[in-house]
């Protein structure tokens, strides 16, 4: 392979590592929420003894580094170029050339759905790493029996992808995508684009045609030329109003409140994501009432929605429930919304809240699960061993900045609370504690985006 060659996959793998880095990064730290890598035996045996478990497994150990966006966009960008090169070295045909990045492009496009997940890519490398192998090592009709020989153990490492047809009985429950139900086509098609450019170069040596009339440069121009049509199909199909609903999710979870300030002032969300998160971070600095007309508004929704059944708009709400100092509904919200997720996984996001909630609570059993949990993975360990020491102690809790003031705010007293937020849900805060400004801040605002001035004037004249 000359130098020549060796610039252009080091460039598209630089084009993939700019395009999650720049344009795609929340689609990473959304992949990382929704998955709880342990460093346990047992975490690790349930999924090795499913059939592809070694390929979900490697997979799982690559979403955790998502958490950094730029490391995630490094991870895929050198998978996708090994899978490139292992093509290339295969087929070796100055012809196919730029077909040797269609399996790569394919992947990238398989990638932009936030939940395809990364075990159908180590899929496809494992597969060809294999292949590979046995080309390098053997000839003739022994490399052919090896190849099918090793299709079981293939099968069992990587799932069906390994496979030329998709099979129903073999596909179905492989870990490839998030929703059991939905079928990886783009992945498929990776797949078998590998097997179609094989059979081409099978053909073209098999025939012994020869292009020795071709110019030197119809490889690179073949590459151009796959380059232009799949790069202009991975940019249209990116789901950019997606990625910028996650970006205000991520942008809550972590609590950047002035970024989130910064990012309305330039662009005025309008989804309910957005909108709640652009209230929660006016109110958590003390700007709710005073600029809330300044910007779109969902009405008493964009405040705090109703829960949905689902796995992602539950969490924005489920951070403003825990900022106002409604503790349990926050728990509530986040249990369900890690029970919502489709492929069964638990969430570090959501052990970490739950964590949370269960110290503010007094629940220290319950909370210590969570931790001793926690304390299993690569990125959530210190947070879990600077929490521990918490549980129990009192006189540290009540002292905690966060901690000590939520415990303050947390209603009192047992009630029920509907699905539906209510101003009494509000004024039962508010009057548990008067110091509670931002109690204060949304039911004055409830009260403006339902257009009640009686009960406004009511509440207003209580305080004077």
């Amino acid at each position: 392979m000359n130098l020549v060659k060796c610039l252009i996959s080091s460039l598209f793998g630089v084009a993939v590592l700019l395009f999650f880095g720049l344009a795609y990064p929340h689609h990473l730290h959304y992949q990382e929420q929704y998955q709880l890598f342990l460093f346990d035996s047992t975490y690790v045996w349930e999924i090795v003894r499913q059939p592809g478990g070694i390929a979900d497994l490697l997979g799982r150990f690559c979403t955790q580094f998502f958490l950094y966006a730029w490391v995630g966009a490094a991870i895929i960008a050198i998978l996708l170029s090994a899978i490139q090169l292992l093509t290339l070295r295969l087929v070796n045909s100055q012809l196919a050339y730029g077909l040797t990045f269609v399996p790569s492009f394919l992947l990238w496009l398989y990638l932009l759905d936030e939940n395809a997940l990364m075990s159908g890519v180590w899929a496809v490398l494992i597969t060809l790493l294999i292949t590979w192998a046995i080309v390098k090592l053997t000839k003739g009709w022994t490399c052919r029996v090896l190849l099918i020989a090793v299709l079981p153990l293939l099968y069992f490492l990587v799932g069906p992808v390994c496979l030329p047809i998709p099979i129903d009985s073999l596909w179905s429950g492989i870990h490839y995508h998030r929703y059991p139900t939905v079928f990886p086509w783009l992945l498929w098609g990776a797949a078998l684009s590998i097997w179609m450019i094989f059979g081409l170069n099978f053909l073209i040596r098999r025939r012994q045609v020869h292009f020795s009339h071709l110019s030197s440069l119809t490889p690179y121009l073949s590459f151009l030329l796959v380059a232009g049509i799949m790069g202009t199909l991975v940019w249209k199909n990116a789901n950019f109003k997606a990625e910028k609903v996650m970006q205000y999710d991520f942008m809550a979870r972590h609590q950047q409140w002035n970024r989130i300030l910064q990012t309305i002032s330039a662009e005025k969300p309008n989804n309910q994501i957005g909108v709640t998160v652009q209230n929660l971070a006016l109110a958590m600095n003390g700007m709710l009432l005073e600029q809330m007309g300044n910007f779109n508004q969902n009405g008493i929704a964009g405040l705090l929605p109703d829960v949905q059944e689902d796995a992602t708009s539950p969490l924005p709400t489920a951070e403003a429930f825990y900022q106002l100092g409604m503790i349990n509904v926050a728990q509530r919200t986040v249990f369900e919304a890690q029970e919502a997720i489709l492929d069964f996984q638990k969430s570090g996001r959501c052990y970490q809240r739950l964590a949370q909630t269960n110290l503010i609570n007094g629940q220290y059993a319950v909370a210590r699960k969570y931790l001793m949990a926690l304390q299993k993975t690569l990125f959530y360990r210190d947070w879990a061993n600077e929490t521990l020491p918490l549980l129990g102690n009192e006189e540290a809790i009540d002292k905690h900045p966060e901690y000590g003031r939520l415990r303050q705010w947390n209603y009192k007293d047992d009630s029920y609370f509907s699905d539906h937020t209510t101003p009494e849900m509000l004024e039962s805060l508010y009057s548990c504690n008067p110091d509670n400004r931002m109690a204060y801040q949304y039911l004055l605002a409830y009260y403006i985006l339902t257009g009640d001035r009686e009960r406004f004037n009511q509440f207003m004249s209580t305080k004077q």
